[in-house]
């Protein structure tokens, strides 16, 4: 065999996977919007056959030969195709210590999963996830004892999402950010409070989808590629490729910066995946290299560039636009300071900026603890409260409005929620950067994104998987990560905001 041979081999292969993929991406994507209620166990079946031959051709000999034959030239690969054949390696050495049976069975879990989180939050009923949220626990647990027994399993998880990251790095960064989060907390508790009685009231969901719209226009979101829909808990899905994404939100009525904010989050992480280069399309390079960076675009756009005063003064006529009536008497300057309101609060998409670190932190903890086998599944809940009292200084009414607030953990999530801290501070150390070559604000004012947009797709967009995130992150940078950007951006504006 040639390497040109074996390359278009592969091509083929990666092209076949990318169209299962499609497939179990629009069957997740049905499940949670727009398929009836009683029709997981039917969702169940497609994706317990089409994981099946996905993982078969994944993971046969002939396909773990033509890679091997391909790493063993690797001399002779672009680093396009290197870097294609390492991770497809990496992925089919995991997968091959997991077996077929338990793989598959987890799929089907998973999409069982799903519907029972949702029941349990609507009814407030933990008692009803804790099972199966403790199979997925054990499988988690048991997945990552199979594919690292040299490692903590936690640590395990925590790779999944942000390569290499480990509980030591993530107990260093939180202790850092604690730092100066928490003397910030309480100097402006004991401020005057912002006033954002302007964000309440009731605001239509037609409203709202069309305020929704013109947000992802003013982003430079291509709504030909990507799709609005909506969810109990809003996220973001490639549906095969960078060529269609779809993005949800989730509108309350009495408080319509809710949709506003997520649909900007999810509209962060939408730019990066449909900005992969054209060639990497059908590729297991396509989209984003971890959810680290991922959140630090999501979190970029919806904080740093979203409740900024400059895009505040942008929106503002046409949040009047949409809602006349509830916003009569009230100024740009007004809706800013509603915006950027700080308060602890119970839930964490809803959280302000300074406090929401805290929110991800008490997830961490529990996680880690559980995948430890320090803390029982079923005592979960006792703990998300003792935390939330403890960090935030707030009372869990009920566990809808506690630890059955987040899709992750039924979605098998577990070690991806330490990714939106670290996200949060990415974003800020890459706005520095950014603001040496681009007037962030002139472009906020003016409602023009291209400028952001094409630095965002210049240092980390196109790249999708092609280079490892720590060096991607370093070399957008210039310089090492170093949250102090974060926790010096955040007593800035805010001592700012609140006059300390």
């Amino acid at each position: 065999m040639t390497v040109a041979t074996a390359l278009a081999q592969y091509n083929a292969l990666q092209s076949k996977l990318s169209a299962y993929n499609h497939a179990m991406s629009l069957i997740f994507y049905d499940g949670a919007t727009t398929a009836p209620k009683k029709t997981a166990d039917n969702r169940a079946h497609a994706l317990s056959v089409l994981s099946e031959e996905s993982y078969r051709l994944t993971t046969c000999e002939e396909t773990v030969s033509l890679l091997e034959f391909l790493d063993a030239h690797r001399e002779e690969l672009s680093q396009k195709d290197r870097r294609s054949v390492e991770l497809s390696l990496k992925d089919i050495r995991e997968l091959q210590k997991i077996p077929m049976e338990e793989f598959v069975a987890y799929q089907e879990l998973l999409v069982k999963a799903d519907d029972v989180w949702h029941d349990a939050k609507e009814n407030n009923d933990f008692a009803s996830f804790c099972p199966i949220l403790e199979e997925i626990f054990a499988t988690t647990v048991r997945f990552a004892t199979y594919c690292a027994p040299e490692m903590h399993p936690y640590n395990y998880c925590l790779g999944k999402y942000e390569d290499g990251l480990t509980m030591e790095q993530c107990d260093a960064f939180f202790a850092a950010l604690r730092q100066k989060i928490v003397p910030l907390i309480k100097r402006i508790t004991r401020a005057q409070q912002l006033d954002n009685a302007c964000l309440h009231g009731h605001f239509d969901v037609s409203s709202q989808e069309k305020f929704a719209r013109a947000l992802m226009r003013v982003m430079g979101i291509d709504e030909g590629r990507c799709g609005l829909g909506t969810t109990e808990h809003p996220f973001t899905t490639s549906i095969g490729s960078h060529r269609d994404v779809r993005i949800t939100t989730n509108y309350s009525e009495e408080d319509f910066s809710s949709s506003m904010y997520s649909v900007i989050h999810e509209g962060g992480h939408a730019l990066y995946d449909m900005n992969s280069a054209d060639d990497l399309a059908y590729t297991n390079l396509d989209g984003g290299v971890s959810m680290g960076i991922h959140e630090s675009q999501s979190r970029f756009y919806e904080n740093l560039l979203g409740r900024s005063e400059a895009f505040v003064a942008h929106i503002y006529p046409d949040v009047v636009a949409c809602f006349p009536e509830q916003m009569k008497g009230y100024t740009a300057q007004d809706l800013y300071r509603a915006v950027n309101r700080v308060e602890p609060s119970l839930i964490r998409v809803e959280a302000d900026e300074v406090t929401y670190c805290l929110h991800v932190m008490v997830r961490y903890e529990l996680e880690k603890r559980a995948v430890s086998g320090e803390l029982a599944v079923r005592d979960l809940p006792t703990e998300w409260n003792r935390l939330y009292r403890e960090y935030l200084g707030v009372e869990v009414p009920d566990d809808t409005h506690g630890v059955l607030q987040d899709s992750h953990w039924s979605g098998g999530g577990i070690g991806y929620f330490p990714s939106y801290a670290l996200g949060s501070a990415y974003g800020a150390q890459l706005l520095a950067k950014m603001k040496q070559s681009v007037d962030v604000d002139a472009c906020l004012h003016a409602g023009d994104f291209a400028p952001i947009n094409d630095w965002n797709r210049e240092h980390i967009w196109k790249y999708g998987c092609l280079i490892k995130p720590g060096e991607l992150l370093e070399s957008a940078l210039g310089e090492p990560f170093d949250p102090t950007y974060y926790t010096d951006y955040l007593e800035k504006k805010y001592s700012e905001l609140y006059s300390l």
